[in-house]
C-alpha cells in the first residue's frame, strides 16, 4: 500500500509559503494562516504558565489559576464576559497542562477584534472574584471525586506517579482534594502576578482572515502587554527506565471491569526515533482492531473490551503505554499476553505490508486533521512549541516514508529492551491478582 501524498495534497497543507510568523517586541509570536473560504476565524495560543510552577502543597493551583481567568476581570463580571461572548456566537476557553497555560476560542471573521479584546482583558486584568473562586473549587473538588471512582482515570494517574518519580510530569495537572483545599483567592493573584507574562505565549489564528489586518489587531490589543518578570525556565531531571517490574493496584469497589495501564519510559516529541517509535505503535497498538495486540486481546482472546498502545511524547520525556479494560478475573492473563506481544515485536522485524499500511495510515490522515481551522491552528502551535520548522508538515509524509523496518525493530529493542515495566490496575479487588 503505497502512502505517498500527492503533490496536489501536499501543497493543501500548511507550508513555509502560506503561513505568516511574527514576533512582537513583547515576546508574543503571532501565527497565522488564511482561510479564504470560511467565514470563521479559530484562535488558540498558550503560554509558559503551567503547572510546573506549583508548590507541592497547592498542586492544581495554575489549573485553578487558568480556569479562573474568564470567571471576571477588572472591567467586566462573569455574567457581562459570558453575554458579550453569547452574543455573538464567540468562545473563548483555558485549560491548565505541567509547561503551559492554554487557551482557544472561535468567531466569525467580524467579531475578531471582540475576542481579542476579551483574550487581553482575561490575560492582563482578571479580578479572581472570591465567589466564582469559590465556585470552581467546589465544582473541582466534585470532578475530583469522580475521577476517584473512575477505573481508567485512576490507573493513568497512578501510572504516571510511578513512572514519573519526582518529575513534574508525575504530577496532576488538576491537584488532588487536600491540595485544593489550601489554595486560597490571594495565591491565584500572586501566581497571575508571578508567572503570566507576554514572554513565550504563542498565538494561532487561523480562517477568513487578512493577515496584516489581523497582526495591527494584536499589536493594538496584547502589543502594550508588558510585565516585570519573566518566568525562570525549569530544570527536569533525566528518567531512566524502570529497572524491575513494578505493580500497583488501586482498589475501587463496586465496578465490574479493571482498566489496566502497563509501560515504561518512551521517546521525547523532539528526539529523533520518534518517528519510528510511531510508526511502529501504529502496528503494535493503533491500526484496525487496535495493532497487534487488540488482535490478541480483544480478538483472538476475547478478554478486553478495549486495548490499545498509545506513544505519549512530550518536550521533557515521553511514555510508552499500553491499556486494556477487562473483567476482574482476566487481568493477570491479559497483563501476560500483552507482555508476550511485546517480547515477539521486539525480536522480529514487522512485515514489509505492515510497514507500508501503518504509513499510509499515518500519512493517508494527515490531510483529514488539517481540514478544519481548529486542526491547522493546532498544527501551527505544534511547530512552534517543538521547533519543528514551517514546512514541516510538507516534509512529514517523506520522513516518514523513509522510516526502515530495521529502525522500528531497534528502537523498539531500545526502549521494551526486557527491562521492568510500570504496572498499574484499578478496580474491585481480585484474590487471584498478585
Amino acid at each position: 500500500m503505497n502512502g505517498r501524498a500527492s503533490p496536489a495534497v501536499l501543497h493543501t497543507l500548511p507550508g513555509a509559503d502560506d503561513i505568516q510568523r511574527f514576533e512582537l517586541e513583547n515576546g508574543i509570536t503571532l501565527m497565522m494562516r488564511c482561510n479564504p473560504f470560511s467565514p470563521s476565524v479559530v484562535m488558540s495560543g498558550f503560554l509558559p504558565a503551567g503547572s510546573q510552577y506549583d508548590p507541592p502543597e497547592k498542586l492544581g493551583l495554575a489549573y485553578l489559576t487558568a480556569l479562573a481567568l474568564t470567571r471576571g476581570t477588572q472591567r467586566r463580571n462573569f455574567q457581562q464576559i459570558f453575554d458579550t461572548l453569547e452574543t455573538a456566537g464567540a468562545s473563548l476557553g483555558f485549560a491548565g497542562s505541567v509547561h503551559t497555560v492554554s487557551f482557544g476560542g472561535r468567531c466569525l471573521v467580524e467579531d475578531l477584534p471582540m475576542l481579542l479584546e476579551m483574550l487581553s482583558e482575561v490575560l492582563i486584568q482578571p479580578a479572581f472574584p472570591t465567589d466564582q473562586v469559590e465556585r470552581l473549587r467546589v465544582q473541582h473538588l466534585t470532578g475530583l471525586a469522580i475521577r476517584a471512582q473512575d477505573t481508567a482515570e485512576m490507573a493513568s494517574l497512578v501510572f504516571d506517579e510511578v513512572l514519573f518519580d519526582g518529575h513534574p510530569y508525575g504530577k496532576p495537572e488538576d491537584g488532588y482534594p487536600h491540595t485544593i483545599q489550601n489554595i486560597q483567592r490571594e495565591d491565584l493573584l500572586d501566581f497571575h502576578d508571578q508567572f503570566y507574562s507576554p514572554a513565550g505565549m504563542v498565538l494561532a489564528i487561523v480562517g477568513g482572515i487578512e493577515p496584516a489586518q489581523v497582526a495591527e489587531w494584536v499589536h493594538h490589543y496584547l502589543g502594550s502587554w508588558k510585565t516585570q518578570t519573566t518566568p525562570a525556565g525549569v530544570d527536569y531531571p533525566n528518567l531512566s527506565p524502570p529497572a524491575q517490574d513494578i505493580r500497583r493496584h488501586v482498589s475501587i469497589e463496586g465496578k465490574s471491569q479493571t482498566d489496566l495501564v502497563m509501560g515504561t519510559i518512551g521517546p521525547r516529541r523532539t528526539d529523533p526515533d520518534f518517528f519510528p517509535a510511531i510508526v511502529g505503535n501504529n502496528i503494535l497498538g493503533q491500526m484496525g482492531m487496535m495493532g497487534r495486540i487488540g488482535e490478541v486481546i480483544r480478538e483472538k482472546h476475547g478478554l478486553a473490551y478495549y486495548a490499545a498502545a498509545n506513544l505519549v511524547a512530550s518536550t521533557a520525556a515521553g511514555s510508552w503505554e499500553v491499556s486494556a479494560g477487562v473483567e476482574p478475573q482476566n487481568l493477570q492473563r491479559a497483563i501476560d499476553l500483552i507482555r508476550r506481544e511485546i517480547t515477539h515485536f521486539t525480536r522480529e522485524p514487522v512485515t514489509e505490508v505492515e510497514l507500508a499500511d501503518s504509513k499510509a495510515n499515518l500519512i493517508g490522515r494527515l490531510p483529514l486533521a488539517l481540514e478544519s481551522n481548529s486542526g491547522v491552528a493546532g498544527a501551527l502551535l505544534n511547530i512552534e512549541r517543538y521547533g519543528l520548522g514551517l514546512d514541516y508538515y510538507r516534509r512529514y509524509p517523506t520522513i516518514i516514508e523513509k522510516v526502515s523496518r530495521e529502525e522500528v525493530l531497534e528502537t523498539y529493542r531500545r526502549y521494551l529492551n526486557g527491562s521492568g515495566m510500570v504496572i498499574v490496575s484499578a478496580g474491585p479487588d481480585w484474590s487471584n491478582e498478585p
